[in-house]
């Protein structure tokens, strides 16, 4: 019975683990699938990786900024006066790079609205950009706004309608008004900043949608332009760069005034040059995985550089990464329900980790960008929770067994066998060899009748209390209380290799310790006297009961023997052993015999000993 009971907790155990395995399984599922609860775990482990790899990846070849840094608008300040300058300032500028044949110039910087106070200025602008046929200008696709009307917009302004777009609609897109005179020059695309659901930018948007018109990307019409094939997603991740050539705006632009130009005649020959600003004071400034205050102006050249050399990032969709969450979850479930011990688990969730981890490294050195921070969330989610699980299961295990254990033995011992896992009180009853120690007072019921309750009471809890310190302090077990006898044992739940020594040493202690006792009793103790009997044999030792009450004992012939050897003390010896418990004890002590005796259910008389130390038995080993 006892053990069906055992192999019905192991199923329900078993099912338990399985069942926190599905439901971890269907989470992942459901976050996988559509949900995307953890995403951002996914996007904050991937910020790492992709900070990382951008310092693997050199300055760009192709691409360089013209920077209005700071330095540039202190220089530029007796020339051109406080930002904005004139616009004819970077007209000037364009002349200047152009000279040197660049692929494209694209200006990160909008041109929306008119100069009222200088026209001249825009004027002379739009003629250099009208002369430039590889410079492109920055336009936004705004939230709300009513705009101008799809078929008043310049033929310039790149769109494609999609399925049967409606033809009279307004559309707010903020456009470079400066290039008014000169429409067909009114080349360019989106700058739009596009950040995922935590406000990161890390991807481009190649373009957006409106009422019906596709509005592509400045980056992207620039690289179509220069023939390069484009992405057929919509998005693309970027492949971050840790620096990019950076050139002042002043340098060049001071240069140009210069009769002998001192920079290189071919510094921009065949480059893709972005004029922007990362000065902090111009506010130009975004949140990507490379920092909180990162350049527009350099988000834009990662795209261009991207787009043109092919090397954006791929991506996988999300779900691929599904099948890892359910190995490590089932990996968890089918561990736990199996009995392999945490620890060895944690190692293994540690091991897959750091593997998956690797593997999404090489992939993002490789192109690809394999978001696995999730997925082993999952895993080590189910991992603690099911360790939690367990240790609470185990704590409560531990402490009734601490509870039931600490009646019958000494609680530092049941506090170090516990902590070994050698003591539990779900196991099994099992058949062992102990020494089994009955003691019994001579006398109490006369010894009753001529004193008070009280007086009675008093002498028990002090005779009890003294006689169990001894049982523990000697290594024993303390079986239970039979009215004013004692019933003890050695052997269990521990296997000791002197256990027969050690119930001998403590009958020895148990009597002297009557000695002391009977002197602090008085009157009373004068007539107090106790009968020790052990015996040594094989007997089934446990917890045996109900399931509200269970007591750890021993039961068997043994243990009647032991209670009969007892009960034959009283005119003979004060403590007898059988023969059995001499032989086990050897040449410990010294052993007076006492000849055979007729036990009481037994056939064969039983040999018995009255030992003594053979000198003083030292420091007893407890536990």
């Amino acid at each position: 019975m006892t053990r069906a009971l055992a192999t019905l907790r192991a199923i329900v155990a078993q099912r338990r683990w399985i069942a926190l395995a599905a439901v971890f399984a269907l989470l992942a599922g459901i976050d996988f699938g559509f949900a995307g609860f953890t995403r951002i775990i996914d996007q904050r482990g991937g910020d790492l990786l992709l900070a990382l790899h951008a310092r693997e990846r050199p300055v760009s070849d192709r691409v360089v900024i013209v920077d209005i840094d700071q330095r540039s608008l202190e220089a530029m300040n007796d020339l051109a006066g406080s930002w904005p300058w004139p616009r004819s300032v970077h007209g000037e500028l364009l002349d200047h790079i152009g000279a040197q044949h660049p692929r494209a110039v694209a200006f990160d910087i909008l041109f929306n609205e008119l100069d009222a106070y200088r026209p001249e200025h825009d004027a002379a602008f739009a003629d250099a950009v009208a002369r430039h046929p590889e410079a492109w200008l920055a336009m936004t696709l705004n939230a709300d706004g009513d705009g101008a009307l799809i078929s008043q917009l310049p033929p310039a302004v790149p769109r494609q309608p999609l399925t049967q777009p409606p033809h009279d609609v307004r559309i707010p897109l903020m456009l470079p008004l400066v290039m008014l005179e000169h429409p067909e020059a009114m080349r360019g695309g989106l700058i739009n900043f596009s950040p995922d659901s935590d406000n990161v930018g890390r991807h481009h948007n190649l373009y957006a949608d409106a009422k019906g018109w596709r509005f592509p990307s400045l980056a992207a019409e620039i690289v179509r332009a220069g023939g390069r094939p484009l992405p057929s997603e919509k998005t693309v991740l970027l492949n971050w760069r840790k620096g990019w050539h950076h050139v002042s705006y002043a340098d060049i632009y001071l240069d140009a005034l210069r009769q002998h130009p001192q920079r290189p005649a071919d510094e921009f020959k065949d480059k893709i040059v972005v004029i922007g600003t990362a000065a902090p004071g111009l506010m130009d400034l975004r949140l990507t995985p490379l920092g909180s205050t990162y350049p527009g102006v350099e988000i834009l050249a990662t795209a261009l550089d991207n787009l043109d050399r092919g090397d954006w990032l791929r991506e996988p969709p999300r779900v691929a990464v599904l099948p890892l969450a359910l190995v490590l979850i089932g990996l968890v479930g089918f561990g736990f329900a199996r009995g392999v011990s945490a620890n060895r688990l944690g190692v293994a969730l540690i091991a897959i980790t750091l593997a998956a981890s690797a593997g999404s490294w090489l992939a993002l050195r490789g192109g690809t960008f394999v978001p696995v921070f999730a997925a082993l969330t999952f895993g080590w989610l189910a991992y603690l929770t099911a360790s939690g699980i367990a240790y609470l299961d185990e704590r409560r295990v531990r402490l009734r067994t601490s509870g039931m254990f600490k009646r019958f033995l000494d609680p530092r011992v049941v506090a170090d066998l516990i902590e070994r896992g050698e003591v539990d009180y779900r196991n099994e009853a099992r058949a062992t060899e102990v020494s089994v120690l009955f003691s019994d007072i001579r006398g109490f019921t006369s010894l009753s009748e001529v004193s008070t309750p009280e007086e009675v009471v008093t002498m028990l809890n002090g005779y009890f209390s003294k006689q169990v310190e001894v049982i523990f302090a000697h290594g024993g077990t303390l079986d239970k209380f039979i009215g004013d006898a004692i019933m003890a044992f050695w052997g269990a739940p521990v296997a000791e290799p002197d256990s027969a020594q050690r119930s001998v040493r403590a009958a020895i202690a148990m009597s002297a310790a009557l000695e002391e006792l009977r002197g602090q009793l008085g009157e009373l103790g004068r007539t107090l006297e106790i009968g020790i009997g052990i015996h040594t044999g094989r007997a089934v030792v446990g917890f045996i009961g109900s399931n509200d009450r269970l007591d750890y004992t021993v039961i068997g012939d043994t243990v009647n023997l032991a209670s009969r050897v007892e009960g034959l003390t009283k005119g003979i010896a004060r403590v007898l052993v059988t023969e059995a418990t001499k032989d086990a004890c050897g040449d410990a002590f010294a052993w007076r015999d006492c000849g055979l005796h007729q036990v009481k259910g037994r056939e064969t008389r039983v040999q018995l000993y009255e030992p003594s130390l053979l000198q003083p038995a030292g420091n007893e080993k407890k536990g």
